[in-house]
């Protein structure tokens, strides 16, 4: 009979600082080891933060995960603190705003609704590069995003005053990640307990699908929907099962030339390869202990990119090292390499836990890479863009003047992915000054730009003498934000844009970011290829995106002899040599608070009052129609109409877009109507705070087909019973009138991209009760349970090609709310325009029971207004009925 295993806990001595800490080797000895170090993570969790039964289960769940390498069992995840960006903190805190809305109007003191977690905001997603190429591009483009956001900022202001522990950084002090990584992660926390201080691992979920570039210094946190996040903000867990751990074992070490966003890119195409989706990824093996803390947070970063919740590297010295170079106290790292040696959570190199299954790399056979031009996962030598594009066949109609046909357009240095390792802009900047050394200069029709992660960035490319180099190439800094990576890559240049009107080219993104889907990175681009900093300048000099840099020259140098790639390429050892000579550990803390200083943001003026004034007449922030009590449930037995049929890899970006508003569309008449000006409407992310305007940008997206009727303009869609093509928002409005539901029809991997709400919320605004799909990517299922969507994935071998839609078929959903269950079958028949009927068994994508709950009750929101409700009641002594 196994015995019942009971975690004990122990004092840690650092210093002269004692802590009271979960002892997982006295608790579970040789066991913990047998287990990957993140599940560990998740039993240390349970240990501390269940009681009684539920951590009885969990416990016993983490370990029978050993048996198989999977589970089917729920456990709660505790995170100790809530991470999150302006444009998804924006829709969250206009909820919570609502919210207290609702509870004052039922008779409560709004003032009760707060989170309970701490709450980090960074304010990066909302600059654009529309100054570049000068070296004050930087102050003016972040003066420009305060004027064109300064409503939603004083918004934010007033959140960060109303509702206790929310934190928001401001402009210019850099991305979410890299200032959770240089300035918030501690590795090791301190938490009080009954008057004692306990040492416990820092962990957070985060509303951003890169939150995951923290597990690069072992601390473990993912990516979550705004909606699961309010969740966690009010106290409930991150409910989950014991996930599948895939382990990656890295063997031997990175040859010379090859760099981090190399291997980044050579994982997320192995692991899109098997499908990791929705597992935890651990990396493990002697290859480990060869990269630095940087490479592995670029590595772990591109989780979303290859499917994973995490890409997590356990933490050792490299971690400690990264702690000290970045400015942290030196008892903080004592106490992170106590703990986690004490703890079992240290890595070693030799070590093999069981894991769900095994992926082997070897770090030596990875070679220079690029990934496009529409996907991050299609890799490609970065000699081969010429093939990829081949494969297009485009066709011009005239030769362009003074272009190649496949320019490139924009050649941005962007996104924490490969701006917060040092090693790799040092790179670029070594590139850029061995190019201006032979006279080289990129060509006009190219939009440079460089958009570090943080603003010591700054500091150490001027220490190391590179931002002469950079600024002589075009590569001034743009400012400290997300820029080109979310789609906030400005105008085109001239050039571009006139020979783009004549339809002589097809312009090309090169960038150092994360996710090339077509049109996130600009609307008017569907191609973009994905590499590290040293080659976006390297593809900017040659302006061709067919160039090939093994074997043809970049340029004609000043003197009249061919550059070619090889000779500016800088050595590993160069890299590092620059790297150790420019750092400073104190850049870090004081480049921070400089730039959180920033004074017009600390001028804008902001309510003081606990709700909210709404302004009326406001095209940013409006009251959401979904934050009520009234909402209901989505669930039941139905006929639906097929709003939209759509094929493979739709994204969040073609669900609800983030970049520029195009002038000439619906959306903008909307706005321009209501006062805006047509020549300045900013982006689509910065109207996350108005329903109105977003439930019209739902699916606004030139490269999305609807197979319903793929004649349709953009964001089009047919209204079956009058025949008449409309807005999808105006179609959906009809249906709605006349009291028939809709549903949503999709191939495999819906829902790929940004952890974005609103891809949830405008289709509950369009009245979708389902999305049926072969499959969906992990946050964008949970977003859309959490606004009470139901999503069911279809049988093997049935897609929307086989299924073959035709107008005036309607599908028969039987999913009444009490016979849901987690991945329970659901019944579906397609009754035919022609009088037949077919019958086949869906499965409901839906893991726990907290997530049946919430489509019982129609969703997050309503879930927060209830408790809180009864909590307000249970406090009072009132009624439950009571209002």
């Amino acid at each position: 009979m196994q015995t019942t295993r009971i975690p004990t806990t122990a004092k840690l001595s650092v210093g002269d600082a004692s802590f009271r800490f979960v002892d997982l080797k006295a608790s579970f000895g040789a066991e913990l080891l047998r287990l990957p170090v993140v599940l560990r993570l998740l039993l240390e969790n349970a240990a501390r933060n269940a009681q009684g039964t539920e951590q009885h289960d969990a416990i016993e769940a983490i370990f029978d995960w050993l048996i198989d390498g999977t589970s089917h069992a729920e456990i709660a995840f505790y995170p100790g603190r809530v991470l999150m960006h302006d444009t998804t903190s924006t829709p969250a805190l206009v909820d919570i705003a609502a919210m207290r809305d609702v509870l004052a109007e039922a008779g409560v003191d709004p003032t009760v609704l707060n989170p309970v977690l701490p709450v980090d905001v960074s304010v990066d997603h909302s600059l654009a590069v529309e100054y570049f190429a000068q070296p004050d591009a930087a102050s003016l483009n972040l003066q420009l995003e305060l004027h064109r956001n300064a409503e939603r900022y004083r918004f934010l202001r007033w959140a960060s005053h109303a509702l206790e522990g929310v934190r928001i950084h401001p402009p210019g002090t850099g991305i979410m990640h890299t200032i959770n990584l240089e300035q918030l992660a501690t590795v090791v926390s301190i938490e009080s307990r009954e008057g004692e201080d306990w040492a416990v691992p820092d962990t957070l979920i985060g509303t951003d699908s890169h939150t995951p570039m923290i597990n690069g210094i072992g601390v473990l946190g993912w990516g979550v929907g705004g909606l699961e996040a309010q969740t966690v903000m009010f106290g409930m867990p991150v409910m989950q099962r014991v996930p599948d751990v895939v382990g990656v074992r890295l063997s031997g070490a990175l040859r010379a030339g090859v760099l981090a966003t190399d291997l980044a890119l050579t994982v997320t195409q192995r692991l899109r390869e098997i499908d990791v989706t929705g597992a935890f990824v651990e990396f493990f093996g002697q290859g480990v202990s060869t990269l630095s803390a940087g490479e592995r947070c670029v590595v772990a970063n591109m989780a979303p990119e290859y499917g994973a919740t995490t890409g997590f590297f356990p933490v050792d010295q490299q971690t400690l090292d990264y702690l000290r170079a970045t400015g942290r106290p030196a008892d903080v790292i004592a106490r992170v390499e106590a703990l986690m040696k004490r703890t079992g959570l240290w890595f070693d190199p030799d070590a093999v836990p069981r894991y769900t299954r095994v992926v082997d790399i070897d770090l030596a056979a990875i070679g220079m890479h690029v990934a496009g031009p529409r996907r991050p996962q299609d890799l490609l030598g970065y000699a081969d863009t010429a093939q990829a594009l081949a494969k297009l066949a485009f066709a011009p109609g005239n030769a362009p003047a003074n272009l190649p046909e496949y320019p490139v357009a924009i050649a941005a240095i962007t996104s924490c992915t490969n701006t917060s390792d040092p090693a790799l802009l040092i790179a670029a900047g070594l590139v850029a000054r061995n190019a201006r050394r032979l006279g080289l200069r990129v060509p006009p029709w190219v939009k440079t730009s460089l958009a570090p992660g943080s603003p010591a960035a700054g500091s150490y490319l001027q220490r190391a003498g590179l931002i002469d180099d950079l600024s002589a190439l075009g590569f001034d800094i743009v400012g400290y934000g997300c820029t080109t990576c979310i789609g906030n890559a400005g105008p085109l240049t001239e050039p571009v844009q006139a020979a783009l009107a004549d339809g002589t080219i097809h312009p090309v993104a090169v960038l150092s970011g994360n996710r090339n889907f077509p049109g996130r990175i600009h609307p008017e681009l569907d191609l973009g290829f994905i590499m590290s900093p040293p080659l976006v300048i390297a593809f900017a000099l040659a302006g061709d995106a067919q160039a090939n840099l093994e074997r043809d020259p970049l340029q004609i140098g000043a003197d009249g002899t061919a550059v070619f790639l090889k000779q500016i390429w800088p050595t590993r050892e160069e890299i590092a040599a620059l790297v150790e000579r420019a750092a400073s550990p104190d850049d870090y803390p004081r480049a921070f608070a400089e730039a959180s200083r920033n004074p017009v943001w600390h001028r804008l003026d902001a309510p003081d009052s606990p709700r909210f004034p709404w302004n009326p007449t406001s095209t940013a922030l409006r009251r959401p129609p979904f934050a009520t009590l009234d909402e209901g449930g989505l669930p039941g037995h139905y006929r639906a109409y097929p709003l939209l049929v759509v094929g493979d890899d739709v994204t969040t970006d073609h669900i609800s877009p983030a970049s520029a508003i195009p002038q000439d569309s619906f959306v903008a008449d909307f706005l321009v109507e209501r006062g805006d000006d047509r020549n300045d409407l900013n982006v689509f992310a910065s109207r996350r705070g108005n329903w109105e305007v977003m439930v019209r940008a739902a699916f606004y997206n030139k490269t999305l087909i609807n197979l319903l009727q793929a004649d349709v303009p953009v964001a089009h869609t047919l209204h079956v019973p009058d025949g008449a093509v409309l807005p999808i928002f105006e179609a959906a409005r009809r249906y709605r009138a006349n009291g028939d539901a809709v549903v949503l029809v999709a191939g495999e991997r819906y829902g790929t991209g940004s952890s974005r709400d609103w891809a949830a919320k405008g289709q509950r605004l369009l009245g979708i009760r389902a999305v049926v799909a072969v499959s969906f990517e992990r946050i964008h299922r949970s977003n859309l349970i959490g606004m009470g969507i139901l999503p069911l994935c279809l049988p093997p071998g049935v897609n929307p090609a086989t299924l073959n839609l035709q107008p005036r078929d309607q599908l028969e959903i039987d999913a009444n709310a009490d016979a849901l269950a987690p991945r329970g079958p659901i019944s579906v028949r397609i009754h035919r325009a022609n009088g037949s009927t077919e019958v086949f068994e869906a499965h409901a994508a839906v893991e726990t029971r907290l997530e049946i709950e919430l489509l019982r009750v129609g969703g997050v929101i309503p879930l927060i207004l209830q408790k809180t409700l009864t909590a307000h009641r249970t406090t009072t002594g009132l009624p439950n009925g009571t209002r």
